[in-house]
């Protein structure tokens, strides 16, 4: 199993199970390629997942900004069982059992933030959210199912409309909301109690990598003194310390095979980088963070 059948494994998760984010199919299509692999040294099969960590990266299908985050954290957190005096075969085992249990942790994570975020759902209270956010849906039907009442502004959040993706899987669930323009947030933000978003990577400094319109959405709430909060799995938090939009690598901000063309002066990202001075909190399964402490955490990540 490799290159093109990595790249086909990736992709067949992400188009057949439309609730699984980028991150946990990268995840789950290395645990296939480790029980599949046949090399016969721990060296070799750490350059085959590394090589398999880049082919996925490169799918140009697929939004993949938190890609390299899960995946680094997975290499490292299935590493730790290489030790002295056992044979490859036992180490492969032990990788194998550890990656089991890290994705195990994966999959609880998105339920760990919606029940932490429970508390701020207060009966009454207006939201505002961007694009769709697995994640930021899960809070919310917990929190209807919880008996809770509340009103959802989404914006449409050109140019891929997810936030009418969004908006859809809302009234599915019989949460009342609306839909508005993303040229409509500064009009709508006077009437909203919070901002609630996902993130599709977490940075060191605590800023966000998110859907393109959050930057100008956290401003829009800070002017308004409204709280803008994220809800985010920890494994999307990344050892990347952007400063501003320029520092976003291309291959974050581009779709498609454009991503490593040099003329993307006009083009038109996809996401941007949002300063953690606009967040108030974010809301992870390591608990509810400043955005101050996100480094601290990362350390411990990775130690």
């Amino acid at each position: 199993m490799f290159k093109e059948e990595v790249s086909q494994y990736f992709s067949n998760i992400m188009e057949k199970e439309s609730d699984i984010s980028a991150s946990i199919a990268a995840i789950t299509t290395l645990m296939k390629l480790l029980e599949d692999d046949k090399s016969e040294t721990v060296q070799e099969l750490d350059l085959n997942l590394q090589s398999a960590v880049e082919v996925i990266s490169t799918n140009s299908s697929f939004r993949i900004t938190g890609v390299s985050s899960g995946c680094a954290l997975f290499m490292r957190f299935i590493t730790f069982a290489k030790l002295d005096n056992i044979t490859f075969a036992e180490c492969k085992k032990v990788m194998l059992d550890r990656g089991k249990v890290f994705l195990k942790k994966l999959t609880d994570a998105r339920n760990k933030v919606a029940k932490i975020t429970l508390p701020f759902f207060v009966d009454g209270t207006n939201i505002l959210t961007h694009s769709k956010s697995r994640v930021v849906l899960e809070a919310m039907k917990l929190a209807v199912n919880s008996q809770k009442r509340f009103h959802v502004f989404v914006s449409e959040s050109s140019s891929d409309k997810s936030g009418i993706e969004m908006y859809n899987c809302l009234k599915a669930l019989d949460i009342p909301c609306t839909l508005i323009l993303d040229s409509a947030v500064g009009y709508i933000m006077e009437r909203v109690d919070m901002v609630m978003v996902g993130a599709e990577c977490v940075v060191e400094s605590g800023g966000i990598i998110n859907k393109i319109g959050s930057c100008t959405m956290a401003i829009c709430a800070k002017e308004f003194k409204k709280p803008f909060y994220v809800l985010t799995e920890s494994y999307k938090f990344s050892r990347m310390y952007p400063l501003n939009q320029k520092d976003l690598p291309n291959d974050f901000k581009y779709n498609g095979d454009n991503s490593n063309d040099d003329n993307l002066l006009y083009a038109h990202p996809s996401v941007d980088y949002t300063h953690p001075s606009y967040i108030s909190l974010l809301f992870t399964d390591l608990g509810i963070l400043m955005p101050s402490a996100v480094s601290d955490e990362l350390i411990k990540l990775y130690l």
